[in-house]
């Protein structure tokens, strides 16, 4: 199984990238982690580095960018210029 590109980045670039994610959707960390099915304690550890996530909850993570559209896509693109 190939690794999401999420994975690619070091753990400190994906919780910044997560707390990017949620602040610009204007989402707490307790309702980005209702929208993902985790509790809100995930979240945090995700954004401050001490956790990487699933690759389920990337996935998840994902489609909320697709699903956002345009706005959401300039996030995937910013990624995918990192990457």
């Amino acid at each position: 199984m190939t690794k999401h590109p999420l994975y690619k980045l070091y753990q400190p670039k994906i919780g910044k990238l997560i707390r990017s994610i949620r602040l610009e959707l204007g989402m707490t960390q307790e309702q980005f982690a209702a929208y993902l099915g985790v509790v809100y304690p995930t979240v945090n550890r995700w954004e401050n580095g001490h956790t990487q996530p699933s690759l389920m909850a990337l996935r998840l993570i994902e489609k909320l960018l697709i699903d956002l559209g345009e706005r959401g896509q300039e996030f995937l693109q910013q990624l995918q210029n990192r990457l």
